[in-house]
């Protein structure tokens, strides 16, 4: 039909317009999101740009579902607001019948946010994770910055060096804090270099002095040196049984049923759940009445939005938590936004109304 093909048209102009204006937001506040985490040393500098990509491509699913759901809105209100629907209802066609043209639409975007939910959204947490965990696990030397003092990984000691080469395996000016086994050890030194001894590193420190405090009250001790050596442990990645809930596979999620995994099954089946909805939904609010304004509608469909989606957090955290079970708050949630949207619908198809439907049985009573 020539209305449903024009009706597609503007959806997809509206749904391309709206895709690229929230991109263009998330991909500016990851941005500034991720260049903060680089600059308080949790990511890599060098890896900020591949860092950003996995966090928005996670965050995906959720802008084509808000991107779909401001399409279907605002096409619909517009046809509202230039009389487009009433010609639609004079010709014998209700509200219900523009569900039809905008599932065939809208098919191929809620297959796509299942699969950024289901697949894609673990596999990119799971990318962002390894590279944090490699850059802040990496080893003690490898993580002084000339001319800054830095923390170890463990947190027991701070560096501070001038480094020489550009292979970070010498330094001059060198300062290291140790805090462990109950005493307290600052030690400086003119130059430093690191060897490879067997599969261990080794620092090697020349001309310096070492100064050594008790905290349990034994005194304080001071010694020079002209070479002295200290073994640079490194630390390993984390496995992936101890990979956050997020970043696991959702086949992962069904086969241990813990709370934690049942919480964030829960988030992602809500999450392709939530855009059938959102549909519905939409058809449902977009309803325009001149004598309140055009944008009366669209705040209203935004609070729902925001609404449905902190509601979709906060199941996530209770069943996480214990507190509510999976089935009982998935057929809640879902299946009753789903039964509310389908009797608006009807209500708004049938123009069903309290005090009609009063008159009614005062008439059959009568």
């Amino acid at each position: 039909m020539l209305f449903h093909s024009t009706v597609r048209k503007e959806l997809a102009r509206s749904f391309g317009a709206s895709l690229v204006v929230l991109v263009t937001i998330i991909v500016t506040m990851t941005l500034i999101r991720t260049l903060s985490l680089a600059n308080r040393g949790s990511v890599n500098p060098e890896e900020v740009m591949m860092v950003m990509g996995y966090t928005v491509l996670g965050y995906l699913a959720t802008i084509l579902t808000l991107s779909l759901f401001i399409a279907i809105v605002g096409t619909l209100s517009r046809m509202y607001r230039d009389s487009e629907m009433v010609i639609w209802f004079s010709a014998g066609r209700g509200l219900s019948s523009l569900v039809k043209p905008l599932f065939r639409f809208a098919w191929p975007v809620l297959a796509v946010i299942a699969l950024l939910s289901l697949v894609v959204w673990p596999w990119a947490n799971q990318q962002t994770q390894e590279l944090k965990d490699r850059y802040g696990k990496r080893g003690d030397l490898e993580r002084v910055a000339p001319g800054q003092f830095q923390e170890s990984a463990s947190g027991q000691r701070v560096f501070f060096l001038d480094k020489d080469t550009p292979d970070n395996k010498s330094g001059r000016n060198i300062f290291i804090s140790t805090r462990e086994k109950g005493r307290e050890t600052v030690t400086s030194a003119r130059s430093g270099r690191v060897e490879t001894i067997g599969d261990s590193q080794f620092l090697l420190l020349s001309n310096g002095q070492r100064l050594e405090n008790s905290l349990a009250g034994e005194g304080l001790r001071i010694s020079e040196f002209e070479l002295h050596g200290s073994r640079v442990k490194g630390t390993t990645l984390t496995s992936m049984d101890e990979s956050p809930t997020k970043a696991r596979s959702t086949l992962e999620l069904v086969r241990d049923r813990t709370p934690r995994n049942k919480g964030e099954l829960a988030w992602r089946l809500g999450n392709a759940l939530a855009a059938l909805n959102f549909i519905l939904l939409a058809i449902t609010v977009s309803s325009v009445n001149p004598r309140v304004g055009r944008s009366g509608n669209l705040v209203f469909a935004l609070f729902a939005f925001v609404v449905y989606y902190n509601l979709l957090n906060l199941g996530q955290s209770w069943i996480a938590s214990g507190r509510v079970p999976f089935a009982p708050y998935m057929l809640l949630l879902h299946g009753g936004t789903f039964v509310a949207a389908l009797l608006w619908l009807g209500k708004q198809h049938n123009n069903w109304g309290f005090v009609p439907l009063l008159r009614r049985l005062r008439g059959r009573g009568a």
